[in-house]
Order: structure tokens, then C-alpha cells, then sequence
């Protein structure tokens, strides 16, 4: 009997190795094609360097609130919850993390939206300079494509949460097949939106914040379906809630040490771009 069970669960994991690789392969082959259409349409234009800029932002904070130190820590309590607690336990600790979650990463975005003018200048010093260069200003656009990229943070956390909660239950292929939603908006900007628009940048920028809404209400159903849809509230007094960020905390301290060597490197690229734009125009 327990050789049947372990023959079947090692079919199941195979089953949804397969699901998950093939859903990656399909994400990374969208992937190419939406560079191809970036490469053909903007190619090294000043807009792809202020929305790669405006793009690449949320995405380093992403490590934090979504796949990276928070799926880390949320993971194991939902597990330890679901094998020790009760159903009423168990949605009390979804109910809390969603709610507070969501409230840490509302004030963060609009600080972010805020702070936009100074987070592009900590980010890509050498955008400031443009127009004492004569090029077009990618300081400007970067920041208006980032008050449009940022609160994509938002979503994909929240995505990032319900996917979460369905690995947790052994259901992977939906949230594998999120990334491909986002390449497919980006493509469908990039490929028949953006070429007509009077600003493409803003088109692509708006594409993010779309696809982040579309990723996370593309995971809602399979969430309710299982019956863990959350009901979100404050928790930071929850004990399961006050595990999560605890546990949070050391990955967080060890992705901020990556991201702030990230962030060196982005303003010895600028820095070296800046130069070589000044030796071209002295030329």
C-alpha cells in the first residue's frame, strides 16, 4: 500500500515537473519574440533605455514581496499551518498575510509613484544629463514610465501570494503559466499599440501595469476553486503573520546585498556611458 502511494506521488511530482518546464519553455520562447519585436520597432532608441530603466525597478523589489523572500517564508507556515491547524486556522493566516501584505506594498507604490523623479536619478544618474548632451531626455521619460511600472509591484506580489497558496495545494501549471501572460501583453504593446501611439514608451510602461492586474486575476479562480480566496485584513498582530516576516528577514537581507551590487554596477555602466556619449559628441 505505501509502495502504491510512493509510485503515485512520484508520478504526480513527475506530472508537474513536465507541466511547470513546459510552461517555462513557453514563457522563455514568448520572451525572445517580444525582444525581437523591441529590438525591430525601438531598437537602442533612448525609449528602451528609459523603459528597461523604468522596467528593471519593481523588478529588483520584486525579490523581496513576491518570488523571493516572502514566497520563501510564507511557503513553510502555510504548510506547517495546513498540516497542524485547522481549516479556520489556515484561512485566518491567508486572510492576515494578504491584508497586511497588501497594505505594506500599497504605501510602498505610492511612495514609489511619489519618489519617482528620485528614484530614476538614484537608478540611472546619467539619464539626468541628457539634455545638456542634446539627446533626447530619458530622465523624463523613465519617469513618467516608472509612475506607470511601479505599482506593477503591487500586482505581481499579490500574484506571487496566490500562486503561494496554490503550490502549497500541489497546483503549479497556472502559476507557471503567469510569465507568459506578460510576455503576450507586451508583444500584442509592443507589436500593434505602441508603433501608432504618440508616446510608445508610456504604451509599454501601461502594458506592465496590465499584465501585473491580468496575472493576478488570471489566479484568483484556481484560489477560490480551493477554496483559500482570501479575505484580506490586517494581521500584523497574527502569530502566523509575525512568523512570515520573521522568517522574511534574512532573505531580505541577503537579496538587498545583491540588489545594492545591482545597483553599483547600473551606475558604473551609466557612468561609463555618460563618458563615451561626452568623448562622441566632442568628436
Amino acid at each position: 500500500m505505501q509502495q502504491s502511494s510512493d509510485i503515485n506521488e512520484t508520478k504526480t511530482m513527475f506530472r508537474s515537473t513536465g507541466v511547470v518546464g513546459l510552461m517555462t519553455l513557453l514563457s522563455r520562447v514568448l520572451g525572445l519574440v517580444r525582444d525581437i519585436f523591441f529590438a525591430r520597432l525601438f531598437g537602442a532608441f533612448p525609449i528602451m533605455d528609459a523603459f528597461f530603466v523604468a522596467f528593471k525597478i519593481p523588478n529588483s523589489f520584486r525579490r523581496f514581496f513576491a518570488e523571493g523572500a516572502f514566497s520563501r517564508a510564507f511557503i513553510p507556515v502555510l504548510s506547517d499551518y495546513k498540516e497542524n491547524q485547522d481549516h479556520a486556522e489556515v484561512q485566518e493566516l491567508i486572510d492576515g498575510t494578504s491584508g497586511t501584505l497588501g497594505a505594506i506594498l500599497f504605501a510602498i507604490t505610492l511612495v514609489g509613484i511619489i519618489a519617482a523623479p528620485v528614484i530614476i536619478l538614484i537608478f540611472a544618474p546619467g539619464f539626468f544629463d541628457d539634455q545638456a548632451g542634446g539627446m533626447e531626455n530619458r530622465y523624463d521619460l523613465a519617469v513618467a514610465m516608472l509612475r506607470f511600472t511601479f505599482p506593477y509591484l503591487l500586482f505581481i506580489s499579490l500574484t506571487a501570494f496566490a500562486g503561494a497558496i496554490l503550490n502549497t495545494n500541489k497546483q503549479f501549471w497556472a502559476t507557471a503559466f503567469t510569465p507568459v501572460i506578460l510576455n503576450l501583453v507586451l508583444i500584442i504593446a509592443a507589436g500593434w499599440i505602441a508603433p501608432s501611439a504618440s508616446n510608445p514608451g508610456l504604451v509599454l510602461a501601461m502594458a506592465v501595469l496590465v499584465a501585473g492586474v491580468l496575472q493576478l486575476l488570471f489566479l484568483l479562480p484556481f484560489v477560490q476553486r480551493i477554496g483559500q480566496l482570501p479575505k484580506p485584513k490586517w494581521g500584523w498582530q497574527d502569530s502566523g503573520v509575525r512568523k512570515v516576516i520573521k522568517l522574511m528577514i534574512p532573505s531580505i537581507i541577503g537579496s538587498s546585498a545583491a540588489q545594492v551590487n545591482l545597483l553599483f554596477n547600473t551606475l558604473r555602466s551609466e557612468e561609463r556611458f555618460s563618458r563615451n556619449a561626452e568623448t562622441d559628441i566632442v568628436c
